[in-house]
């Protein structure tokens, strides 16, 4: 439990493996940094390297090591902005390489066996034994291998004895013309529009809200994520506030805390819902649909 993360550099992750020596893989250290620590900069750096390699025609595929706390977040914007028709398929380690018995290298050789299907096309996760789509993904332990989960979808294949078993097809992927349209936008940006997220919950107020809208403008929030309770539903004193942040011109969407389940969509409710998407990854569309075209 007491481990460093992001420690060990991705040359010698690939040394640990046996099974891929001699396989035709190039490896490139674009960065080192414990995931809790992920920023917009070094998602810039991996998507201008993603583009780089996926464009040439010798690479079928890449592979991206990640750390687990905001792999989800990071699957999902490279999958929205990069669009990628090739995979990148994202793997990741619960346990240190120092551990009695570490689990990133299997995570590593079946990510490597993923990437070289030629089914798989766009970003997946993969990670003990299991292949995701980022869409789908969450973390949902804390420490075991299995950490994360595909919630009502469930998990797009499975690894077994180095072949790909699939539960159901990828889903089709968006227009390159889409990809390119939005990949400029976010190359172009200096740092994300600004996406506050805040909680509803018992005796849930709106000071957090209404302090928001009394930032400094650079520090005011452009679009707020409300992580509500059950089917989309926020305590009455917090609607009010967010009421008053949408009077603004703060764009406003709802998304639900619950682990599954999504916010049914309700024209009624004048806070639209999240289109299924959890709270981390619903802040992030909604960042990304606020860039300036």
């Amino acid at each position: 439990m007491g481990y460093v993360a992001g420690q060990v550099r991705v040359e010698d992750l690939l040394g640990g493996v046996p099974a891929l020596q001699g396989s035709p893989l190039e490896v490139e250290q674009v960065d080192q940094v414990d995931s809790k620590d992920m920023h917009f900069g070094l998602w810039k750096r991996l998507l201008l390297r993603l583009s780089h390699h996926l464009a040439r025609d010798e690479v079928a595929g890449v592979v991206v090591t990640h750390g687990t706390d905001t792999l989800e977040e990071t699957a999902f914007f490279i999958q929205t902005v990069l669009q990628p028709r090739k995979p990148v398929v994202f793997t990741c380690a619960m346990r240190p390489a120092t551990a009695l018995v570490p689990d990133g290298p299997q995570n590593l050789l079946d990510a490597v066996t993923v990437a070289g299907h030629p089914e798989v096309g766009g970003c997946v996760v993969v990670c003990a034994g299991l292949v995701h789509a980022p869409e789908h993904l969450t973390k949902v332990h804390s420490y075991r291998v299995d950490a994360f989960d595909s919630g009502d979808a469930g998990p797009m294949a499975c690894v077994e004895e180095g072949e790909v078993r699939w539960f159901h097809p990828p889903a089709s992927r968006p227009t390159a013309e889409r990809s390119e349209a939005l990949l400029a936008r976010v190359l172009r940006a200096d740092a994300l529009p600004r996406v506050q997220l805040v909680t509803s919950h018992a005796d849930a107020d709106g000071s957090i809200v209404r302090a928001l809208l009394q930032a400094d403008p650079a520090l005011r929030p452009q679009g707020i994520v409300v992580a509500a309770t059950g089917n989309g539903t926020v305590h009455q004193s917090l609607a009010s506030a967010l009421s008053e942040a949408m009077a603004r011109g703060v764009r406003v969407v709802r998304a639900t805390r619950c682990a599954r389940g999504r916010v049914i969509p309700d024209t009624a409710n004048p806070m639209p819902d999240s289109a299924g998407l959890p709270p981390v990854k619903a802040r992030l569309a909604l960042a990304l649909s606020l860039l300036e075209p």
